[in-house]
């Protein structure tokens, strides 16, 4: 028999039930026998957030070239990152996905593209995180096969050969691609690290397997520059010509879109994950997140590695969304405190292509946060005392029903003995 559970005294939106792994009712729900009752002690409820562009590795790695653009950024993280080993990724990872849990995501989206040694099961060990914390993860086999000797960004010893990123693709996807909690994501890194073969054989391989899309594009001019240089072309032209401006892709940051393009993105239903803290902190520049959502585009909200935002939690970037969508326009309505939040959760699934995701409505899926709301409870409306008051931890989190995070605790990792060894691994990357 399934135990249904009630979540009750919440400030907003009302009552909400719980059955099977999906939500069967919302504003007042009759008591049953029975029911397991989980008291939200006046909070808001929302559906659970999604994130969709991370670097987990990269928790160990904050705190560096602090005031760097990202190719120089870049430049001096990958000799550091090529010492990174499947240990340390895991540890990385638990410590990255519990924290996106305790900041009120459920879903995580992770673009590794960094393969110790050729040791694939580096993704095995992602997986293995989220599931000790008890997310859905979109684990993204990111790739790179273009180095510095072949006119890339990234030194030769970070890179892997063609042929043998598409076959580790189809071999990561067929042991741990379960198309629900776990979804395998196809995903050369940038124009400026892989190679056009790479993104082309890409494309017609996630097709084939019936998988998602993801690459770094437009993220800054120099990236510009270089496939101006290289190609002729800007951008969205390069990819474009190789089977990547489709309903199936999603691109992390997008700044550097001009009008046309954003209309062509848009009338494609390519999505685009906005990553407003790491785009500030190099520099980059600002997403045209007001013109890409009137387009018609899927926008998302990402935290990025943590190497360039040094934080790690999403709630914070619904409100730097806001602003900075309003420092780019100068217009106080370019994006409301609702349409930040629609961007963490319902745009985030359209991005990834789940529509039972990122909805706090009967017949979704119980993807749940609860916020404490005390501290702003002398706010009129819920939804902006949520996205611009202080922030915050959820109260609860549940994934498919299932409680993720309970009384502000997470259920399944010791989060403090996880950051103890991450700093332990991490202190090794100093020298």
């Amino acid at each position: 028999m399934i135990t249904r559970k009630v979540l009750r005294g919440a400030r907003w939106p009302g009552e909400v039930a719980v059955e099977g792994g999906i939500i069967t009712e919302i504003g007042s729900v009759a008591a049953r026998p029975g029911d397991e009752v989980v008291d939200c002690e006046g909070g808001i409820i929302t559906a659970g957030l999604i994130n969709t562009h991370h670097h987990l590795y990269q928790w160990l790695t904050r705190g560096r070239a602090t005031s760097c653009d990202l190719f120089t950024w870049l430049q001096e993280l990958y000799p550091v990152w090529a010492r990174i080993s499947v240990e340390d990724v895991e540890v990385a990872a638990t410590v990255g996905i519990a924290e996106l849990a305790l900041s009120g995501a459920t879903t995580v989206a992770d673009h590794h593209y960094l393969v110790p040694r050729g040791d694939d099961s580096v993704f095995d060990a992602i997986a293995a995180a989220s599931r000790s914390v008890g997310v859905r993860l979109y684990l993204s086999r990111g790739s790179m096969d273009l180095g510095q000797s072949a006119g890339g960004l990234p030194p030769d010893d970070v890179v892997e050969g063609t042929d043998a990123i598409l076959a580790s693709t189809e071999a990561v996807a067929a042991r741990l691609h379960d198309g629900d909690k776990l979804c395998v994501v196809v995903a050369p890194c940038s124009p400026f690290s892989v190679t056009t073969e790479l993104m082309k054989q890409s494309a017609e391989l996630a097709r084939h397997l019936g998988l998602r899309l993801h690459t770094h594009l437009a993220e800054t001019l120099d990236e510009e520059s270089d496939c101006l240089a290289r190609f002729g072309a800007r951008p969205l032209d390069v990819v474009e010509n190789l089977g990547w401006l489709e309903s199936d892709v999603w691109y992390a940051h997008g700044v550097h879109f001009n009008a046309a393009e954003v209309a062509r993105i848009g009338a494609a239903g390519t999505g685009v994950a906005h990553c407003p803290s790491s785009n500030a902190r190099l520099a980059s520049g600002f997403c045209p997140v007001r013109d890409l959502i009137d387009a018609g585009a899927p926008v998302g909200l990402g935290v990025d590695g943590v190497a360039s935002s040094e934080g790690g939690d999403l709630l914070p970037e619904l409100k730097q969304a806001l602003f900075l969508a309003r420092l780019r326009s100068s217009r106080p309505d370019a994006l409301t405190p609702a349409e930040a939040l629609e961007l963490a959760t319902a745009g985030g699934a359209r991005c990834l292509g789940r529509p039972d995701l990122g909805r706090l409505a009967v017949g979704a899926a119980a993807d749940i946060a609860v916020w404490p709301a005390d501290d702003i409870a002398d706010i009129a409306d819920a939804v902006a005392g949520l996205v611009l008051g202080p922030s915050r931890h959820v109260l609860h989190l549940f994934v498919a029903g299932e409680t993720v995070v309970s009384e502000g605790l997470l259920v399944g990792v010791e989060l403090r003995s996880a950051h103890a060894e991450l700093a332990v691994r991490a202190r090794r990357l100093w020298d």
